[in-house]
C-alpha cells in the first residue's frame, strides 16, 4: 500500500476523482510541454458524463492554459476498459499535430494511474502488509496497535502531514459554520450548516449532540461543493464525515491532538486498505467506496480515542463499511450537493452508533473488514453503470422544478 499521504489529499472540491484528479494530471502534464503551442484534452466515460457538473473542465484548463490554449472533447458514451475516469492529453505543435499523447486515469481520492504500477512518477509502496488481517496479526505478535504500525512504515515527517490535515479538517467546519446563502450550481441549493448548528445549541443534550455531529458534516461537504479547502477522507464527496467525527470528539471529549493524530493514523490505514484491495472512487464502485469507507474510517477512528482493542476498532469500521453495501452514486445534475451532502452527515452519526455498538462487545464477530473489503468490491462491478456516478439513473433522474 502507499502512505496515507496519498489517500488524505489536501485540495479543493468538489470532486477528488473529477476535480483533483484531472487537475493533477493536467500539472504533470504542463510540467513537460513547457514549449507546447496548444493542447486537447479528451474526457471518457464517467469523466465527460458528470464532468461539468464536477467543473472537470475548468480544473484541467486553469493549469493548462497559462501554457497555452486548451480544448476540451467530451466522450460520455466511451468507457475506457482501465477505469472508466479515463483522459487522454495532447500536446499539439504549430500544426496542430500532437507531439505527445497521454492517457490516465484519475482512479478516486486524487490518485491517477496510466496502467503502469511502475511509473515513475508514481508514489512507491511503503506498507508491506496489504489487508487489515494481515496488520491485525503484526499488531498480536509485536503487542502494537495500527497507529503503531502506520509510524514504523510511514517516514517521520508523517506526523507533520497529518498535523497539516487536521489543521485543515478543523478550518473546513469552522469555514463551514460560518458561510451561509447559495451553493453554486443549478440547484440552487442552500447551505444548512450555520441552522443545524444554532438549532442544536437549543436542543436537549442527547439530542444536541446528534445536532452537532450533523452540522459538523454539513459544514465540511458545503465547503466542497462551493469549491472550498477540504481533505480527502477518503475522497472529496465524502470529505465531511471523518472531519465531523474528530471535531465532536475533540470539543466534547478534549482529545488531545496527538491522539486526534494516531486516530487519523489508523482510519487512514482503513481507507488504504480499501483503496489497496477494492476501490474508493465512486465511478467505479458506487458511493460504498466513498461515503461507505469514509464511515467505516471514522468509526476506526473514535473506537481508537475511546480505548478499543484492536479487534474493536477493526469491529466498528467493518460495521461502519457493512451497513453501507450496495450504495449508489447519481448524484443529481452531476453536482456533487443532493444526495451526497446529507449523506456525509448520516454517516458521520452512524459512525458514532457503530462504534458504541462495537464498544459495548469483545471484538468477536463472524465477518471481517477485508471480507467486507471483497464483497464492496464484487457489488460495485455488479451495480450497473448507470447507478455509479453519472446522470443517468437513480436520483439523478429526478427533474426538480428549479433545475
Amino acid at each position: 500500500m502507499k502512505s496515507i499521504k496519498e489517500l488524505y489529499r489536501i485540495g479543493h472540491g468538489p470532486s477528488s476523482s473529477h476535480t483533483m484528479g484531472p487537475r493533477r494530471a493536467a500539472e504533470l502534464f504542463r510540467d513537460r510541454h513547457g514549449d507546447a503551442k496548444s493542447f486537447r484534452v479528451s474526457l471518457y466515460g464517467s469523466l465527460a458524463a458528470t464532468g461539468k457538473g464536477h467543473l472537470t473542465d475548468t480544473a484541467i484548463v486553469e493549469v493548462l492554459q497559462t501554457v497555452a490554449p486548451t480544448t476540451i472533447v467530451w466522450h460520455p458514451e466511451i468507457v475506457l476498459p482501465f477505469h472508466t475516469n479515463g483522459m487522454d492529453f495532447e500536446a499539439l505543435n504549430s500544426n496542430g499535430e500532437p507531439t505527445e499523447e497521454w492517457r490516465v486515469y484519475s482512479i478516486g481520492g486524487g490518485a491517477l494511474s496510466d496502467g503502469n504500477p511502475d511509473a515513475t512518477w508514481q508514489p512507491a509502496e511503503i506498507y508491506e502488509l496489504n489487508t487489515i488481517s494481515e496488520i491485525m496479526a503484526w499488531c498480536r505478535k509485536t503487542g502494537k496497535t495500527f497507529w503503531e504500525y502506520v509510524e514504523e512504515r510511514e517516514p517521520s515527517d508523517v506526523w507533520d502531514y497529518l498535523a497539516e490535515v487536521w489543521k485543515t479538517m478543523q478550518q473546513a467546519v469552522r469555514n463551514g459554520l460560518e458561510h451561509e446563502g447559495v451553493l453554486p450550481g443549478c440547484l440552487h441549493l442552500r447551505r444548512k450548516a450555520t441552522t443545524y448548528y444554532y438549532r442544536s445549541q437549543g436542543a436537549k443534550p442527547s439530542l444536541q449532540s446528534r445536532g452537532l455531529v450533523f452540522a459538523y458534516a454539513l459544514a465540511v461537504s458545503e465547503e466542497n461543493a462551493a469549491g472550498g479547502q477540504i481533505v480527502t477522507a477518503p475522497t472529496c464527496g465524502s470529505c465531511g464525515v471523518l472531519p465531523a467525527v474528530l471535531y465532536h470528539l475533540a470539543q466534547t471529549r478534549e482529545f488531545s491532538d496527538k491522539r486526534i493524530l494516531r486516530a487519523l493514523a489508523t482510519a487512514g490505514l482503513f481507507g488504504d486498505a480499501v483503496k489497496q484491495n477494492a476501490s474508493i472512487a465512486g465511478a467505479e464502485v458506487g458511493c460504498q467506496g466513498e461515503v461507505g469507507v469514509a464511515c467505516a474510517m471514522a468509526a476506526a477512528a473514535a473506537n481508537q480515542l475511546f480505548g478499543g482493542s484492536i479487534s474493536q476498532i477493526e469491529y466498528a469500521a467493518e460495521m461502519g463499511l457493512e451497513h453501507h453495501l450496495g450504495m449508489t452514486c447519481d448524484p443529481i445534475c452531476g453536482l456533487v450537493q443532493i444526495p451526497c451532502i446529507e449523506r456525509n452527515a448520516y454517516a458521520a452519526a452512524r459512525a458514532l452508533d457503530v462504534n458504541l455498538y462495537s464498544t459495548f462487545s469483545d471484538g468477536q464477530h463472524r465477518i471481517s473488514f477485508d471480507k467486507v473489503v471483497q464483497v464492496m468490491k464484487q457489488t460495485g462491478k455488479d451495480i450497473p453503470s448507470l447507478y455509479k456516478e453519472t446522470s443517468e439513473g437513480g436520483l439523478a433522474k429526478i427533474e426538480l422544478d428549479n433545475n
